[in-house]
């Protein structure tokens, strides 16, 4: 259902993404945001399932400016090589990769003719959080598990649309205490914990939990198709 496309930022940076379209009209649009595994099969996955339920989906590849072709399963080896990814995106100059992240956005805007919405998932989480409260032409985010999203420097940021966010309770990259901290500091968000680990969407990791990632789903399309289309 999708294929490779290269998209070109406002630097004139170039990173390609996996894009999946609909049959006929879209009724929205959605960016989604990789874990640090690169856009996997997991990823691919994800953006092909939303195209099935109407909505262009583009899944820009947000390593693409330390390497290209990241595609990563989720061994301890390929966490090891992930994490370091991320290390090295993190330590890019501002703005880093979120002008990669408005391509896609803009993208999805120009090929749909629809509201945008963003969806990332671990660092994408965290991404996706940046994205809402820094970038232009967003209707919706909703970041899942978002590692880094709950630390003070994350929780000043103030998000421009609206925002849901889905966190597991027995996560150990995420304390508990600082979801709650997070939820209290942003009632306008949407915040739901869920009796999972981390990554408890991902049907390919061990702590998939298929109650909490249907669940979360079901919401998430919910609230998307109220706020996007």
């Amino acid at each position: 259902m999708g294929q490779w496309v290269d998209l070109t930022a406002s630097d004139g940076f170039t990173a390609p993404a996996w894009v999946a379209r609909t049959d006929g009209a879209p009724r929205g649009a959605v960016v989604v945001l990789q874990e640090i595994f690169g856009v996997n099969a997991h990823i691919r996955a994800v953006t092909d399932r939303l195209a099935m339920r109407g909505y262009l989906a583009v899944a820009p590849s947000t390593f693409a400016r330390v390497q290209k072709g990241v595609d990563l399963g989720y061994s301890d080896a390929d966490m090891k090589a992930g994490r370091a990814l991320k290390a090295a995106v993190e330590g890019l100059p501002a703005p880093g990769v979120m002008p990669d992240i408005q391509a896609a956005i803009d993208y999805a805007a120009r090929h749909s003719d629809c509201k945008v919405g963003v969806v990332g998932f671990c660092w994408g989480g965290l991404l996706t959080w940046r994205a809402a409260c820094m970038l232009q032409g967003l209707s919706a985010a909703v970041p899942y598990y978002g590692g880094g999203m709950t630390t003070p420097a994350e929780v000043a940021r103030q998000p421009r649309v609206p925002v849901l966010a889905h966190f597991g309770e027995r996560d150990q990259w995420i304390p508990l205490d600082s979801v709650q901290a997070f939820a209290r500091a942003h009632p306008e968000a949407q915040v739901h914990v869920y009796a999972a680990d981390h990554g408890f969407n991902c049907d390919q990791r061990a702590s998939y939990d298929e109650a909490a990632a249907m669940t979360a789903r079901d919401r998430t399309l919910a609230f998307l198709a109220r706020h996007v289309g």
